[in-house]
């Protein structure tokens, strides 16, 4: 996908609208226009990059910082108890530019799902055997 037909590049246009809730010279939050719960947003480098591999290395750091902020401000505004924060890389991302959800949560709120469903290894050998080929590409 191309900066030119990215909706997220877009938002940092101006050319299409959003709810902005905090803006930088690199990083932009808006509200999800269709939110999990009131207070859902994203935070997204302004510069179009579409998983976290590919962001900078030196920006990852910042950018996670501004998740963190906007975690415990949308923890208090909403007056939530928690927040859920996640992220997906190509598998299930609906806009292919890179961006991190911050949800308000509550106890009870009927969230849940988004990891499941869960499996177990067949036994110890076979978490090893897993263990060794992510350690190998590191």
């Amino acid at each position: 996908m191309s900066e030119d037909s990215c909706l997220f590049c877009s938002i940092v246009s101006g050319a299409t609208k959003a709810a902005v809730v905090y803006e930088d010279a690199d990083y932009l939050v808006f509200l999800d226009h269709r939110p999990l719960f009131h207070g859902h947003c994203l935070v997204i480098p302004r510069q179009h990059c579409e998983t976290l591999s590919d962001l900078q290395q030196h920006s990852v750091g910042p950018f996670f910082e501004r998740v963190q902020i906007i975690s415990r401000a949308v923890e208090s505004a909403m007056e939530a108890e928690g927040t859920f924060v996640a992220m997906n890389n190509r598998v299930s991302q609906s806009v292919p530019h890179l961006h991190v959800h911050v949800v308000p949560r509550k106890k009870g709120d009927g969230l849940k799902g988004f990891f499941w469903p869960r499996t177990k290894y067949p036994g110890v050998d076979e978490m090893i055997a897993v263990k060794d080929r992510i350690a190998k590409e590191l």
